[in-house]
């Protein structure tokens, strides 16, 4: 059983804040992040965004996991994340709180599996279960000599 994954995602700076992710999957078209105005041109989502976008995602494909595990078939899933964005005390912007609100929708007559589905779906996510208890972050350099 393996213990441990690794992906990566790369960015490379276009203009400005502007940078062009490459998700590291075959099949995916490179992605475009960016800091809305007035700072960058919102060409694409910032950071508070992607990760407000992850957890939703998350939490809706863990709840479509655990429909499916219980073989309820013909389930659609809406989610919405609304990111509360504050000022700690140094006055740096951080991520306050993320509410999330999913919609599925399940055949008549799957009620029981969708109620126990919703008792156990919120721990298998491991975006929403990561950033509740703090992620470590490490941050490295790449040594380079200027010019």
């Amino acid at each position: 059983m393996q213990l441990t994954q690794r992906v990566t995602v790369s960015l490379r700076q276009q203009q400005g804040y502007n940078f062009q992710v490459d998700w590291g999957l075959a099949n995916a078209p490179p992605g475009t992040v960016d800091e809305p105005p007035p700072i960058g041109g919102g060409a694409g989502p910032n950071a508070a965004r992607l990760v407000a976008a992850a957890v939703a995602h998350c939490l809706a494909s863990s709840l479509l996991f655990c429909l499916e595990k219980s073989h309820v078939a013909g389930t659609t899933i809406s989610a919405s994340v609304e990111a509360e964005i504050q000022r700690n005390d140094k006055g740096r912007w951080r991520l306050a709180h993320l509410t999330v609100t999913l919609d599925p929708k399940v055949p008549a007559g799957t009620r029981e599996q969708l109620s126990r589905c919703r008792e156990i779906f919120e721990d298998y996510c491991i975006v929403t279960e990561s950033i509740r208890h703090g992620v470590p972050v490490d941050v490295k350099w790449v040594e380079n000599p200027v010019g």
